[in-house]
């Protein structure tokens, strides 16, 4: 899982409530997508995502998910349509892959994005310390990445997203190559991140149930050429827990989510 930064050129939102009080992070206006080779990843996507909010996305595999993600960061320009943020946004891209530079321990790591960025020695020292507490990993500053699990480095990869404070999260399949134990501890550790920080979060899974644990909102896409099919909501309290994973009205959401997942599949 690797964070990237990034500007906040293009299209903003105008700083202003909707009707229902909230303020919109991201406008997905008729979004689409053609690559070069003619392959049609996304139709015209319509979509708002508020300030606050965190939405997975899941959908077939090649159905334009990590292209969304990619259109918001400005690292794939669309074909069609634009993708808005809201005045201000700061952006971070965090990857599937970790990406830690080995010859750096984990606090040098940690400030990695912050360097690029110009931040002051001491600024970047403390903001890295404050984010690997965040994410459990006080105390290991000095080991270097062969040292950590594979859990710690995602840890790592996400409290160096963390150290630049964004207001806005994109997250593309960052735990999808750890094991399930460790993974449960991780969407635990996110869920509590979220929950302190206030960040909206976009984030792409092909898990149902990590998708249903850890958003308000999950929005299905169906095969290629990805267009939205279901978005359903998530009315469960925060904080959630391990037995909420076993409770009725978690499985009657996932069933819903599997439901429009496998109709798009087919």
């Amino acid at each position: 899982m690797r964070g990237v930064p990034l500007s906040t050129s293009g299209s903003t939102l105008a700083d202003e409530p909707h009707s229902n009080g909230a303020k919109p992070a991201v406008v997905f206006d008729a979004v689409s997508k053609v690559f070069a080779n003619g392959t049609a990843a996304l139709a015209p996507t319509s979509l708002t995502v508020n300030e606050g909010e965190f939405v997975s996305f899941v959908g077939p595999s090649g159905c334009g998910k990590s292209t969304l993600l990619r259109i918001v960061a400005g690292l794939v320009d669309p074909t069609g349509g634009r993708a808005i943020t809201a005045g201000g946004a700061t952006r971070t891209f965090v990857f599937q892959e970790p990406t830690l530079l080995p010859w750096r321990n984990v606090q040098r790591n940690c400030e990695l994005l912050l360097e690029l960025e110009g931040v002051d020695r001491a600024e970047r020292a403390q903001r890295a310390r404050r984010a690997l507490r965040m994410v459990g990993l006080d105390g290991f500053e000095k080991s270097f990445p062969r040292q950590l699990s594979g859990g710690m480095k995602m840890r790592l990869s996400l409290a160096r997203a963390l150290a630049v404070d964004s207001t806005l999260l994109l997250m593309d399949e960052p735990f999808s190559a750890i094991d399930e134990i460790t993974r449960e501890g991780l969407n635990d550790q996110l869920q509590s991140l979220w929950m302190a920080a206030n960040f909206t979060g976009l984030f792409v899974t092909h898990s149902v149930y990590e998708a249903v644990y850890l958003s308000q909102r999950v929005v299905v896409l169906s095969a290629r050429p990805g267009r939205v099919v279901a978005e359903i909501d998530v009315p469960l309290p925060f904080p959630r827990t391990p037995e909420d994973r076993t409770s009725v009205p978690f499985g009657t959401i996932a069933a819903r989510v599997a439901k429009a997942l496998r109709g798009q599949g087919e």
